[in-house]
């Protein structure tokens, strides 16, 4: 095998498979990326037996061959080459070597057989549509920080990506949840999605895909199986095994009559529970919100370090009410706001609050209150 390509194109393409291969493995062939050459292009595929991410590129192939080489070994050499260089990798095929050539430079790193490489079953897909960019990204990006850590609900260690019922008609949906706060996005729902069966995309999964995402002008082929989830740019394709569970009907935890409306600057907001959260202890990290008429005061109330204020004026015209969330909550649903303000719905302190932007309804967040 030998081709010839340029040091930004290898990196990019090189950078996604690293990103996939698991660092702490017992299988040794999971820590290398399959490079395969054929006629003009290159194919780099790595897998954590769960992930599979394929990036085509396109090369100068003076001989077809694959072999398979340390990703992240890999990743670092062409990351400190000079940028524009032309690369040029040989791989002989019987001396276990692949010599990597650029300017000056040569490295040679040990291979493994091409044969043992683990290559994911291809599944049966029963819905197939295509979406932008912006929209999957969306979806995703406002939806992943609600995912839960905790290993033992693994049926929330995703998002839950489904055909529902919105407020006009049937939607593409993303909701993520960790029982403490809960984010849920809509979008039009593409033609072919109709028939997609609800599936939970894990949260590494969600990450990677992401990388695929940036491009504006990209349209995603999604393929849905009960099993697996494929996201396909013209030179990415990304294959995952989604959560095998349940994921809870969250719809139950969405309150339906908060009353008391809260308007506010979201980026002003999320500075200054940020600014009062500085003497909140580590563990609880609670701020509380007074509000009043057009008045809102964020305190801090920490015995161990000491005290913070902050007074914002607000849109309120509800009755005097006081509530308390862990700061970092508060921070991470705020930054979710495109537009300029947020808009609470309280119920009591001891229920669950409703954020949306302004009154557009296809992103609604929930945050649960805590005592202060």
């Amino acid at each position: 095998m030998k081709f010839s390509i340029e040091r930004g194109v290898l990196l990019k393409a090189v950078a996604q498979a690293q990103s996939v291969v698991e660092r702490r493995n017992t299988i040794p062939i999971l820590a290398n990326v399959l490079i395969e050459a054929t006629d003009g292009e290159v194919r780099f595929r790595a897998t954590d037996l769960d992930i599979e991410v394929v990036d085509q590129a396109p090369a100068t192939v003076e001989t077809q061959g694959a072999t398979t080489v340390a990703a992240v070994l890999l990743n670092e050499i062409v990351r400190k080459l000079p940028d524009g260089a032309l690369v040029t990798l040989t791989d002989q095929g019987g001396n276990g070597r692949l010599t990597i050539e650029a300017g000056r430079s040569n490295f040679q790193l040990a291979t493994l057989p091409k044969e043992d490489f683990p290559v994911m079953a291809s599944s049966e897909y029963e819905a197939s549509f295509t979406a932008p960019a912006p929209v999957l990204r969306r979806l995703f990006d406002k939806a992943k920080f609600a995912i839960s850590t905790e290993e033992t609900r693994y049926y929330l260690n995703g998002v839950y990506m489904h055909v529902a019922e919105g407020e006009q008609g049937r939607v593409l949906r993303c909701v993520a949840t960790d029982g403490h706060r809960l984010a849920r996005i809509d979008a039009d729902l593409p033609e072919g999605a109709e028939k997609m069966a609800g599936v939970i995309v894990p949260r590494k999964t969600v990450n990677e895909l992401r990388k695929l995402l940036d491009d504006d002008e990209a349209l995603i082929e999604v393929s849905v199986s009960e099993t697996k989830v494929r996201f396909t740019t013209p030179s990415i394709t990304l294959t995952s095994k989604v959560i095998d569970g349940t994921f809870p009907d969250y719809s139950r935890v969405i309150p339906q009559n908060n009353s008391k409306r809260l308007e506010v600057d979201a980026a002003e907001f999320a500075k200054a529970v940020d600014r009062v959260a500085t003497v909140s202890s580590e563990r609880s990290r609670a701020v509380k919100l007074s509000l009043e008429e057009d008045r809102l005061v964020l305190s801090v109330n920490a015995p161990d370090s000491g005290a913070a204020e902050e007074e914002l004026a607000v849109a309120y015209g509800d009755e005097r009410l006081e509530i308390g969330f862990n700061a970092k909550y508060l921070q991470e649903i705020a930054s979710q706001v495109d537009r300029e303000n947020a808009v609470f719905l309280f119920n009591s302190s001891g229920d669950p609050t409703l954020m949306r932007e302004g009154d557009d309804t296809s992103a609604v967040y929930v945050v649960m209150p805590m005592r202060v």
